[in-house]
């Protein structure tokens, strides 16, 4: 038996079923590169879910956290604040889009991120409603999987979900669901289902995550910010995955030139160590009463350590224009494989900067999804050393998450090995 198999066999016996897991039992990582108990070694693709934005140990946020660890470790912020939390907000409001005043709170996990702001959109309007949209990930909680908009894992067989959130359509070329169409659905809601005047928060992701790298079309969130503004409805965007340099601006938002109200963060925001955020206008963040915000380890000073040193790898070393060449490379690399003859199956090509997919269709029908041929290639690269993760409601998207630090020649190492597995498992299903 190797040590993967042993490995397997316990974590079977130790682990709840629910948590799903690969079979890359990791010992080693460095920049884009982790080795197993195997002593095998893969390039990383999925960088933690887009966590490792600035590469495993990149050594600025270990030299952070280590000087951070010799001072304390925990006090909660609650009972003796620190000067790192502080400083750290002061970053995050500058930093956002909008020229208003603004205020941040640091949570733990993405989900914790998404609650709060639903809390102080909450207690800000007065209103219970949100709108979240079909394809949309925000977490497992049971808030975080009522605004989730994927049935299978996240929502099956956990019984009801919470009052008050509705699902509008996301625009989907894939499923033809237009910008257009999906407005006109929304406001349909809006006469039929929920008042407009009870919703308080529209959330929305500017390239959703799960849900399949599906990009919002550019005037899609400007119309959202005006419906919003309409009806005096918080605008939040989630940038849990497509935050920090991911897309090649710090927020995928920019890239619209629309302000939200707040912004949810995390994943890349502290290289590895959990922490999130949310910011936005002083006045909404500041809704809630005292105590109704926070956490017993929210805003963990090693978190914020990483975290200040996470911002500075993203400006010293120009991240979100690494992000853009990152992205035109693979884009690129993509596009030419879904060109070539004999290889029909790449549906469609997509993504920004560094937040790259493509999508596995049927041969004789480029609108219908080929999940097998989805695994079966994602199976391939990692038995070639290459670590890849699947999306989308359909379950056919490979999604490319790269660490934004990655050498370029292991950028082509990793293209490479994935035409070469797309081609094994082709020649395998013929």
């Amino acid at each position: 038996m190797t040590i993967s198999q042993s490995m397997s066999a316990r974590k079977a016996d130790a682990i709840a079923r629910g948590v799903s897991t690969r079979e890359i039992y990791a010992v080693r990582a460095e920049n884009a590169e982790l080795w197993d108990a195997e002593g095998r070694r893969f390039l990383d693709f999925a960088a933690g879910i887009a966590v490792n934005n600035t590469g495993h140990r990149h050594p600025a946020v270990m030299a952070a956290v280590a000087e951070q660890a010799q001072a304390f470790t925990h006090t909660c912020f609650h009972v003796a604040p620190y000067e790192g939390y502080i400083r750290l907000a002061e970053r995050l409001n500058a930093m956002t889009p909008g020229d208003f005043a603004k205020k941040t709170v640091l949570v733990t996990t993405g989900a914790e991120a998404v609650e709060n702001a639903i809390k102080m959109a909450r207690a800000y309007t007065g209103r219970s409603g949100i709108v979240s949209f079909s394809g949309a990930f925000h977490g497992r909680t049971l808030l975080g999987m009522a605004l989730t908009g994927k049935v299978s894992p996240y929502k099956k067989g956990f019984g009801a979900m919470p009052p008050e959130v509705v699902h509008a359509p996301f625009p989907n070329a894939m499923t033809g669901v237009t910008a257009d169409d999906a407005l006109a659905d929304l406001n349909r809601l809006f006469a039929s289902s929920v008042d407009p005047e009870r919703v308080a928060a529209i959330i929305i992701e500017p390239v959703q995550g799960e849900g399949g790298f599906n990009i919002a079309p550019y005037g899609f969130l400007a119309a959202i910010r005006a419906l919003c503004d309409r009806h005096g409805i918080v605008m939040i965007v989630d940038e849990i995955q497509a935050g920090i340099a991911r897309t090649g601006r710090m927020y995928g938002v920019e890239h619209y030139g629309v302000v939200p109200d707040l912004i949810t963060m995390a994943k890349g925001l502290a290289g590895g160590f959990p922490l999130s955020a949310v910011t936005g206008r002083a006045e909404i963040v500041d809704a809630p009463i005292p105590g109704g915000l926070g956490g017993t380890y929210a805003g963990n000073p090693l978190s914020v350590a990483a975290s200040h040193a996470v911002l500075d790898v993203v400006e010293k070393e120009g991240l979100c224009a690494r992000a853009e060449k990152i992205g035109e490379i693979i884009r690129g690399r993509l596009s030419e494989l879904a060109k070539r003859q004999g290889i029909s199956v790449i549906g469609d090509v997509r993504g920004l900067g560094a937040m790259n997919a493509f999508e596995l269709v049927m041969p004789d029908d480029a609108s219908a999804a080929n999940p097998d041929l989805t695994k079966a290639v994602v199976a391939e690269a990692e038995a070639r050393g290459l670590i890849l993760l699947s999306c989308g409601t359909r379950y056919n998207v490979i999604r490319l998450l790269p660490p934004l630090t990655i050498p370029f020649e292991q950028l082509d190492e990793a293209l490479d090995i994935i035409e070469q597995s797309l081609e094994a498992a082709l020649a395998k299903a013929a």
